[in-house]
């Protein structure tokens, strides 16, 4: 590991990273027994006790699969800390209770023979033959044709009643505006045959 040994790039390096190197083995003891004090010179070898475990040092960057070597100690001690699948840890904690292994919701991980089981297809329904008839859907804001009035019709029974309505007052508006315009037009007339009549006479 010490040929891995290389300058850092960048900005690194002056503060107080000048150097980077390789991971080497993780050395997982129980007992140290003087095991930190031989292994502490050797460059990229690291030391951790079992009883405080690193992510970091056992996954170095995220990438699993690091070289460990582990004491007859400490894998003698990994059942009492981490306990089994059967019994939980004797000296781990976690929420105030012991700590027990992960494990997983499903004792049965296969999928297709859990939904083919008798006791899941006596609950399912079954199965829709045929398609639904597509439906075509009318607008009923839009439009002067039969369906859209019929769609109007559903919504609103009072519309047909409404429209009546709205076309007698507009009829009526109409008729108004006509005799208006008579009316205007003879006082038009009025206004110059006065004005012909003052002028004749001057």
């Amino acid at each position: 590991m010490l040929g891995s040994k290389t300058m850092r790039a960048g900005k690194g390096k002056m503060r107080n990273r000048r150097f980077v190197q390789r991971r080497g083995p993780l050395v997982i003891y129980g007992t140290d027994g003087g095991l930190t004090k031989a292994f502490r010179n050797i460059p990229g070898v690291e030391l951790a006790p079992v009883s405080s475990l690193n992510l970091l040092q056992l996954a170095p960057g995220g990438h699993v699969g690091r070289f460990c070597i582990w004491t007859e100690s400490a894998f003698s001690q990994l059942d009492a800390i981490f306990g089994t699948a059967d019994a939980p840890s004797s000296v781990k904690v976690h929420n105030g209770n012991p700590y027990r292994l992960p494990r997983s919701m499903m004792t049965n991980s296969d999928l297709s023979r859990l939904i083919n089981s008798d006791e899941v297809q006596s609950v399912v329904q079954a199965p829709k033959e045929g398609t639904k008839p597509a439906v075509h859907k009318v607008n009923p804001l839009k439009g002067t044709s039969a369906p859209s009035k019929a769609a109007m019709e559903a919504l609103n029974p009072a519309m047909p009643t409404l429209k009546r309505k709205r076309a007698e007052e507009q009829a009526k508006a109409e008729k108004s505006k006509k005799k208006k315009g008579k009316k205007s037009a003879e006082v038009r007339a009025g206004k110059t045959a006065f004005y012909r009549s003052m002028v004749a006479e001057s």
